[in-house]
Formats: structure tokens, sequence, C-alpha cells
């Protein structure tokens, strides 16, 4: 089941989300499990020596912050956009443990071109 947002415009202001990506504000709604899309600015990297290879991003949007797990053989797949990639389109499954939300990565694309359509304000993107 891919979840998909139909209200792209949820913080009264034009903002050029990509295509079928949920808004971090409501990702308690998909069950577990369930194929997800999400796009944000990534504000934080990590790879803890003791997480056998396992990196962990944040990405934030307009809404608020979505925690990625990106397993090792994904980010062997998707290496350049996990590094350098300063905003992320990851699509994956939901994973929730009490209160914490995780999407756990099956495809990264860095859309980081998208930045320069956010700070000219051209708005949505058709």
């Amino acid at each position: 089941m891919l979840v998909a947002a139909t209200c792209p415009d949820v913080s009264n202001r034009t903002w050029p989300r990509p295509p079928a990506c949920l808004p971090a504000n409501r990702l308690d709604q998909p069950p577990e499990g369930a194929q997800v899309a999400v796009a944000g600015l990534v504000i934080l990297r990590q790879r803890p020596g003791t997480a056998k290879g396992v990196i962990f991003l944040t990405l934030e949007d307009e809404t608020g912050i979505v925690n990625i797990v990106v397993w090792r053989k994904i980010y062997e797949q998707f290496r350049r956009a996990v590094i350098s990639g300063r905003l992320l389109r990851v699509t994956g499954r939901m994973q929730k443990a009490d209160a914490v939300i995780h999407v756990i990565a099956e495809e990264i694309e860095d859309i980081s071109g998208m930045l320069d359509v956010l700070v000219r304000g051209e708005g949505a993107l058709a």
C-alpha cells in the first residue's frame, strides 16, 4: 500500500512538494508496514560505530521531522544521495514503536535541485 498526500498545502503557503510525499505531521496515519514516501531537508546524518553499518537520517519538512533508517545494503545502493543530498525523497516502510515513528528506507532520491525553486519562491511545481 502506497500512502500519498492528499493535501500538499498544509501550512497555508505553497511548497513544491515532490509527488506522492506524505507530510511529517501525517505519519501517524498509515498503518505499521505501509509503504510511504517522504521528503525533506537533511538536518542530521548519524552513523554510530555500534550500529553495524546502519545510518540514521533526520529529514525536516514544513510540518515536522521524519526519522529515516538506512540499512547497509540500501546505503551502498544510494550512497551518493545519502552522503551529499541536502533535500531527499525517501520511499520506505513505516515502523512504529510506542510513540516513535521511523521510515525504513527502500529507495532514496536526491532532489536537492528543488531547493532552487524554494529559494526563488516560485511556488508549487506543476
